[in-house]
């Protein structure tokens, strides 16, 4: 819809504008994009001219359908966006405003300067135009030669889709070492390392120690074709020094060498590829080290994935000088769409910039994820409540699924925060200034959460939540526990008392670390905060002032948007940008490769990861510090051997100063469609860190049943030195669980058998009725398990009585501490609890059986 170029009519259309923008928040997703991902939301544009302060030509390109750009009155006018590097485009769309051009031309250029021509038209009739182009260049114009009205040119959106990949022009605006990791042979002192010299920073330096050779190098992240090196030397330069690239960091070629350094600016045309670049210097020109303010990396224009840019439009955002009836109307909408959409596709995250927000309640349904953009939780204060209830399910919230909020501070209307879910709905990082109640309005059941890194200042109120696991938080105690409540690293939980009442309380947690997160800095700049690992870790990290950590700019993440492919993605793994997956359903038509040590894989609004054909969704290969955190895996139609593989088979390296952590990843195999995998996660890494995962085959929805959602393991563990705090898994055809590793230990466990076997003889394992939910292998000689529960409701035959939910080899060094198992409402038995050991859960009761320790 193209509004009537009225002056006085826009204001009205700016309010209708904003109505409909509204609107298209719980808008069904439109069709499908073509193959080619969208490259210009986000990018740097700019414009002939502007109308007024309030459409500038960012506007257009910002992803939101309700700002736009508009001209002067004037002909000609144009506005372009940087790409960020040399693409193939294929295809623009132009959503033009009332203000629309008559004539114009669609162009590209590489240089901003010289411009092709690929489309042209003087017949222009506005609404929207979807231009299928055929071109090559950095730089996208639209050059309007004849206004259709008396106005300039108004824009909604300009969109330009393409593939990266073509050109070969050196591209001198793109810093391919900025924020990558160096490295250096000294450094002067802790103030001046190696990093500085490639942080954007002009006032930082890296000081080496003076004396002759000196090294700084540079990882790239990926083989590029290096084309210019510019040096910005301090007083302190270098007589003689070599450039040199290298593709493994080990055999160097030299690409420019002098023994007649003159310190400043060096600007140097080079010829080379390689991984890895290095300043050698050979002869300091002083008495002092080597010294450099920055290093910049030009590499040619081909093969740039642009880094940054827009979080979409499922991202909303809101600010505190925003009213609270605008943002309450906003969070309505999205909770009106999402409250029982338990398997629809929309995506959501909700974010607030920090500052004070009054008299708003914040509904969170279904995939959607409330979150504080402050760098601490006390940034963002919310005077008002941050709700889960269960009034959609008539109280029950056992299946209040796939929700999460996170870096906020809450002071609830009532005294009393309510967060009534059940699996994969984490809480983390969240400052609550009163009680959090567990159970839904009226007490209705709930089943299973989680905590981290969090404060309630008053108590915790499970009521009828019948299993919860909190770790590294501040708490003001407890009022009850039902089945299983496990504490570790936790101030103010209560001692071990299971199971009566059934309290597990660990005073540390053995090794942890939050999750990955954004936050805006002083600038306004998106960053993502990645927390430090924690060993022995007791209270909020931020208790006692910021997390520790380190902080990367957006700009070295991929911002993958639904409708981009595997390929992309891949290609922008490969060339060392991180990657964040903002919200929406993703079809994975090949593996997503995270090969780079520290690679951040980070997800807001629970983006959901589809694989095609039977492909593994994802694989980590056998390297440091990989972050995976905040991913939905959903099994396709066709089978997959695995939807998540972190290492490969046979991984032998340590990893315990910098291991891999998976936070906050969900697998699901039916419920939204028929879906099949043999196991959700394989951990083959050793020292990994398994920081809550919810692993589901479904038991309803759609694409259920014992030959249709097929399914034999969700975890197996092959790593030694693992660690798993919160594990979620659930209905699996065989074991739930297999950990092969030595030395693993896990902090709570929640397992529900498989609700659907026919009868006992197709479930049986051996000679034995059933597969325990948690099997350590019997070559394990080492493995410790704390509060761990396993329960049965066979509705399909409740004449199954499986033999036992636990299985370990009986010696001293495999141990476990409360465990327990229950039969719901009588519907099938567990004989034992472990091996041999434990009475039979049954009857209609529902009364737990424990184990306080085993052996």
């Amino acid at each position: 819809m193209s509004p009537v170029p009225s002056r006085r009519r826009r204001p009205l259309l700016a309010a209708l504008t904003a109505l409909l923008a509204a609107v298209a928040l719980v808008a069904p997703p439109g069709p499908a994009r073509a193959a080619d991902p969208l490259l210009s939301q986000g990018r740097p544009t700019t414009a002939s001219s502007t109308e007024n302060a309030g459409t500038p030509a960012s506007n257009a390109t910002d992803g939101n359908t309700g700002t736009r750009w508009s001209s002067a009155f004037a002909d000609p006018q144009w506005i372009q966006v940087d790409l960020g590097a040399t693409a193939t485009v294929s295809r623009v769309s132009l959503t033009w405003e009332g203000a629309y051009a008559r004539a114009y031309q669609v162009q590209t250029s590489t240089d901003g300067a010289t411009w092709t021509t690929v489309f042209a038209t003087t017949s222009g009739d506005g609404g929207t135009d979807d231009l299928t182009v055929s071109g090559t260049g950095r730089y996208v114009r639209v050059y309007g030669t004849a206004r259709a009205t008396a106005y300039g040119y108004s824009l909604w959106e300009f969109q330009v889709y393409g593939s990266t990949g073509g050109g070969s022009g050196c591209d001198t605006t793109t810093n391919a070492a900025r924020g990558r990791p160096a490295t250096a042979s000294s450094t002067e002192n802790a103030g001046t390392p190696a990093s500085a010299a490639v942080d954007g920073d002009p006032g930082t330096r890296w000081a080496s120690a003076a004396a002759d050779p000196q090294w700084l190098r540079i990882d790239l992240g990926s083989v590029r074709s290096v084309c210019r090196v510019v040096l910005t030397w301090e007083a302190a330069y270098a007589r003689a020094y070599q450039i040199q690239t290298s593709t493994d960091g080990a055999t160097w070629t030299t690409v420019f060498g002098t023994t007649t350094g003159d310190g400043g600016t060096d600007a140097v045309t080079v010829s080379g590829s390689g991984r890895y670049l290095r300043v050698y210097g050979t002869t300091r020109a002083t008495g002092y080290g080597y010294s450099l303010w920055e290093v910049a990396v030009n590499t040619t224009g081909g093969g740039t994935v642009p880094g940054g840019g827009s979080l979409g439009p499922n991202v909303i955002t809101f600010d505190p000088s925003m009213s609270a009836a605008s943002i309450q109307s906003q969070l309505d909408a999205v909770f009106r769409t999402q409250e029982s959409n338990q398997f629809g596709t929309q995506r959501y995250a909700l974010m607030f910039k920090p500052g004070d927000y009054s008299g708003i309640n914040a509904q969170i349904g279904f995939y959607t994820s409330i979150m504080g953009l402050g760098r601490n939780p006390g940034d963002v204060r919310i005077h008002g409540d941050v709700t889960v209830d269960a009034g959609w399910f008539n109280g029950n919230a056992t299946q209040n699924f796939w929700r999460s909020a996170s870096n906020m501070q809450v002071f609830p209307s009532a005294g009393f925060t309510r967060w009534a879910v059940s699996q994969a709905a984490p809480f983390r990082r969240m400052d609550i200034q009163g009680d959090l109640n567990l159970a839904p309005n009226g007490y209705g059941w709930a089943s299973g959460g989680y905590i981290a890194d969090s404060r309630v200042t008053g108590v915790v109120q499970p009521y009828s939540q019948q299993q919860w696991y909190t770790r590294d938080s501040n708490v003001g105690g407890y009022l009850n526990a039902v089945w299983n409540v496990t504490n570790s690293g936790v101030v103010g939980a209560p001692a071990t008392s299971f199971p009566n009442p059934p309290y597990t309380t660990l005073a540390q947690t053995p090794v942890s670390r939050d999750v990955p997160y954004l936050y805006l800095d002083a600038a306004g700049a998106y960053q993502v905060f990645v927390p430090s690992t924690r060993t022995n870790a007791v209270g909020a990290s931020w208790s006692g002032g910021a997390t520790a950590g380190t902080s990367i700019p957006l700009s070295q993440f991929y911002v993958a948007k639904p409708g981009d492919s595997a390929a992309t993605i891949n290609a922008a793994l490969a060339q060392g940008l991180n990657l964040l997956f903002t919200p929406g359903v993703y079809a994975v038509d090949q593996t997503v490769a995270v090969n780079r040590p520290g690679t951040v894989v980070l997800g807001i609004g629970y983006p959901t990861l589809v694989p095609q054909n039977g492909v593994v969704p994802m694989t980590v290969a056998d390297v440091d510090g990989v972050r995976l955190a905040g991913l939905l895996f959903d099994a396709g139609a066709v089978n997959s051997p695995v939807l998540l593989q972190v290492g490969p088979a046979g991984s032998a390296a340590r990893h315990t100063a910098d291991p891999t952590s998976i936070q906050d990843v969900f697998f699901r195999i039916g419920g939204a469609h028929a879906g099949k995998a043999t196991t959700s996660l394989v951990v083959n890494q050793d020292d990994a860190l398994i920081d809550h995962i919810w692993a589901w085959r479904g038991d309803h929805g759609a694409g259920i049943g014992w030959t249709v959602n097929t399914a034999d393991t969700g975890l197996i563990v092959n790593g030694d030195n693992v660690t798993a705090l919160g594990l979620f898994v659930e209905h699996y055809q065989k074991h739930e669980v297999i950990w092969n590793g030595e030395n693993g230990r896990t902090i709570f466990f929640q397992n529900e058998l498989p609700y659907d076997p026919p009868n006992a003889a197709a479930w049986t394992n051996g000679a034995r009725v059933g597969y325990a939910a948690f099997k350590v292998a019997d070559s394990v000689t080492s493995f410790e398990g704390w509060g761990m529960g396993s329960y049965c409701y066979f509705n399909v035959d409740p004449t199954i009585a499986a033999y036992h939910a636990f299985e370990a080899p009986t010696r001293a060094g495999v141990r476990f501490h409360d465990l327990l198992t229950v039969s719901l409402g009588g519907n099938g038995s567990i004989t034992h609890v472990i091996n041999d050991t434990g009475a039979a859960a049954q009857g209609t009761a529902t009364v737990p059986v424990n184990v306080v320790s085993y052996p």
